[in-house]
Order: structure tokens, then C-alpha cells, then sequence
């Protein structure tokens, strides 16, 4: 009985990991969005953000989780845009360490600028996870669009992000959000 139990988990577990492998979200051309919010920490996710301010995909962008250290003329040099773009529509979180804090900063942002719908751009192996802190953070304030960069994980990462995933949507579940 406990080795079917065992194996029912087992199962149940391989075919959620691959789930998840199928449905990692790749970029969205979609709908424009009042804001567009960039998680740092993985190659192509500040570009990706970059690209969709200039292309007037929305209003204004936040890049969460930028070292205390890093200045907006900074930025604008290393990814070749023009300043006066992070002067009038970019800004710079600088409180977020992790995901859930990232959302935190987020939430917050978009309820200063009263921003109802934003687009979430962070690595496709990540997004899964970042969407549902962000969601709950916001509990309903907003509406949250993924667009994932596509990025080349290792298997492990991929197994420790699934994990994490699991383990935050049953906290949520059972109400423990923190």
C-alpha cells in the first residue's frame, strides 16, 4: 500500500515537472500594458524590457532587484539607450534579494502609479514562480501578463525551480503567504 502511495506521488510529481517543462512561456507580442515590470538576474531580461519601452508597449518600466550601487546612466551605457529613456520612463528597485521580495517592490510600484496592468518579464524557467508572487501580491489590484526570455537551464535548475514552485503554491494554498 505505501509503495503504491510512493509510486502515485512519484508519478504525480514527474508528470507536474513536465508540465511545467511544456508550458514554460516564451515572449509575448500581445497587448500593450500600462507598465512593464523586468526581475533582474538572468541573461536577456533587461534587453527584453528595453526593447518593449521603445517598441511603446507601455508606459513605463521598473527593473526590480538592481544592486544599491547601480545608477540609471549606468544602465543606459551598458545596454547602449539613451539616458533622457531611463530619465523619463525607467525606474530602478533597489529593495528586492529574491522573488518574493521582488513581487513585494512590484506590488507596490504599480499601486503608486495606480498601473492596472503590467507585463512580467523575467527568464521562461522562472516565470512560473515570479507570476504567482506577483498575483498574490497584488491580490487582484492588477492584471499580470508573463513574458518569459527564453534561456537554456541547467536540468537542476529546472528540478530546484520546480520545487520552489510547488512549495509556494501550497503555502499559498494553505494560507501561509509569508
Amino acid at each position: 500500500m505505501i509503495i503504491r502511495f510512493l509510486v502515485a506521488v512519484a508519478l504525480f510529481y514527474l508528470a507536474g515537472f513536465g508540465i511545467y517543462l511544456m508550458t514554460m512561456p516564451a515572449p509575448v507580442d500581445g497587448p500593450k500594458t500600462d507598465a512593464i515590470v523586468v526581475l533582474t538576474g538572468g541573461a536577456g531580461r533587461i534587453d527584453r524590457g528595453l526593447r518593449l519601452l521603445e517598441a511603446h508597449k507601455a508606459k513605463r518600466m521598473l527593473i526590480s532587484g538592481v544592486a544599491p550601487e547601480v545608477r540609471p546612466g549606468e544602465l543606459a551605457h551598458e545596454y547602449k539607450v539613451s539616458a533622457d529613456l531611463f530619465r523619463c520612463c525607467i525606474d530602478l528597485g533597489h529593495e528586492a534579494v529574491d522573488t518574493r521580495s521582488n513581487a513585494d517592490e512590484t506590488a507596490d510600484w504599480l499601486r503608486t502609479h495606480d498601473y492596472k496592468t503590467v507585463r512580467l518579464v523575467t527568464s521562461d524557467w522562472h516565470l512560473a514562480r515570479a507570476k504567482l508572487e506577483l498575483v498574490s501580491a497584488l491580490d487582484g489590484d492588477a492584471t499580470v501578463i508573463g513574458d518569459g526570455v527564453t534561456s537554456s537551464p541547467r536540468w537542476a535548475a529546472l528540478l530546484r525551480e520546480y520545487n520552489k514552485l510547488i512549495v509556494r503554491k501550497v503555502a499559498l494554498l494553505i494560507g501561509r503567504a509569508t
